[in-house]
């Protein structure tokens, strides 16, 4: 088996290109940059639908998530690799979502829930991943660090707010078994069943570090001084502005019905597994 990784040298697609390699498949790197990768890789450009065609060609299948950056180009992106996905007909493609939800019910108006649409419309054999939060944001040294050195785990989420977290191992997990088996198709979301508030998450970390940690409970605009120092101002703006919009919420439990767990017999790791998955 053949497969395309794209952003194998990110966060989110390195895991997938790594447990396909586990499980035993060939899975090459679609990427900017072929040096910065040490196996099989490719070069695409997510503007040049002519290069997507030619690293989807004769492929068993893709995982593919939208680069991060501005809305037009995350547009521009859907479209273009919708165009090669219908032009070089893959036997199966995996979309992450990382993290944005389909609303099935509405005309599609992100570049995930373009691309999903356009997926659905191509006739090729497709499957969504549609996570919620990431734990990896808990490793950034604003949460991190405090954990470590006071027992105190700083996010900007209310006390009560349940969310479906899941990390990035659980994507690849789940990414590699849809890549395999093209007997599930549309949404399946992936995360906490039922939801961890803020004092599980810190429970957790107190397990691994063997240490007593708690949960503070910070304002978005807070978080945002935190990391704006790190992202920059134009990086940091939506993503205070998506917990801002948390804070309305009543809580982001994914729907048991299009669960992994439900769908594919998959549970993502606890945080203590996480952390000690990743040698934290």
């Amino acid at each position: 088996m053949t497969y395309i990784v794209h952003g194998a040298s990110g966060a989110q697609g390195s895991p997938v290109l790594s447990a396909l390699a586990a499980a035993g498949h060939h899975a090459t790197a679609a990427v900017r940059n072929t040096s910065a990768i040490g196996g099989s890789s490719v070069a695409v450009d997510y503007t040049s639908v002519d290069s997507l065609v030619n690293a989807y060609t004769g492929t068993d299948g893709i995982f593919v998530h939208i680069p991060i950056g501005p809305v037009e180009d995350q547009m521009a992106f859907a479209h273009a690799i919708a165009d090669a996905v219908r032009r070089a007909r893959p036997e199966r493609v995996v979309f992450s979502t990382s993290g944005a939800t389909i609303d099935e019910s509405a005309s599609p108006s992100s570049a995930a829930e373009i691309f999903a649409h356009q997926l659905a419309e191509s006739g090729v054999s497709y499957a969504v991943i549609e996570p919620r939060l990431f734990l990896e944001n808990l490793l950034l040294p604003v949460s991190l660090g405090p954990v470590r050195e006071d027992g105190r785990l700083m996010y900007p989420i209310r006390d009560d707010y349940a969310a479906s977290w899941s990390s990035h191992l659980d994507i690849a997990d789940v990414a590699v078994r849809l890549l395999s088996d093209h007997s599930v198709s549309g949404i399946v979301s992936v995360g906490a069943l039922p939801g961890l508030v803020g004092d599980d998450l810190a429970k957790g970390f107190a397990a691994y570090f063997a240490r007593p940690v708690g949960f503070d409970a910070i304002t978005p605009d807070h978080y945002g001084d935190m990391i704006t120092p790190l992202f920059g101002e134009g990086a940091a703006g939506p993503v205070i502005e998506s917990y801002r919009h948390r804070a309305a919420q009543p809580d982001e439990v994914i729907s048991h019905d299009r669960s992994a767990q439900k769908l594919l017999g998959i549970s993502p790791r606890s945080v203590q597994q996480w952390l000690s998955d990743l040698g934290v």
